[in-house]
């Protein structure tokens, strides 16, 4: 059950833009993302550890993905909410491991592609991470205010998100213009 973010449990908000060099109708996010091989995933940031696809118990695909944000490992279990060509909503209720002990995050991962002209498109990478009930014990009993954990995770956020979209714009792009992974970025 998703968490509405609200200011007493808000950690980040981070909104980061690319142009994709393809038109709209050749770009396919949702194509994209299932079929992410690891080795892309881990050329679209320094932090990107490995990914992978799964389903739930009900069938509905997941993107299992491991990476540092900042000074946390985070393993996100995202359960795609929508999935279609030019949108992707994902949720994860995902494990942040520090050096102060293990915790869990809310994570909404959305990507978004639009039309710019008949050969660009704009990718929009939007995460939202929001402390769970666990998170908010997990800080308190290491004497760390919300504030303090929201500022660091929005400077690790916003830093991260600032790396990996315009790579993963450019894995976009290649998908959309040659149909494959791994060309030059």
């Amino acid at each position: 059950m998703e968490i509405v973010q609200k200011p007493e449990n808000a950690l980040s908000a981070s909104i980061v833009s690319a142009i994709i060099n393809a038109p709209i109708e050749k770009i396919n996010i949702a194509d994209w993302l299932l079929n992410l091989p690891d080795a892309e995933y881990q050329r679209c940031s320094v932090n990107h550890i490995a990914a992978g696809i799964t389903s739930n118990f009900e069938g509905i695909p997941m993107s299992i993905n491991v990476e540092y944000v900042g000074t946390a490992l985070v393993v996100q279990h995202y359960i795609f909410d929508q999935y279609r060509a030019d949108y992707c909503r994902m949720l994860s209720v995902s494990d942040t491991i520090t050096a102060s002990g293990r915790s869990k995050v809310q994570v909404l991962w959305e990507l978004k592609a639009e039309r710019i002209d008949e050969k660009t498109s704009k990718f929009t990478n939007t995460i939202h991470a929001t402390a769970t009930p666990e998170f908010l014990n997990f800080i308190k009993a290491n004497g760390i205010s919300l504030a303090e954990a929201a500022k660091a995770r929005q400077e690790a956020s916003d830093a991260h998100n600032h790396e990996e979209t315009p790579l993963f714009a450019k894995s976009i792009e290649n998908k959309a213009l040659f149909g494959k992974y791994n060309l030059p970025f």
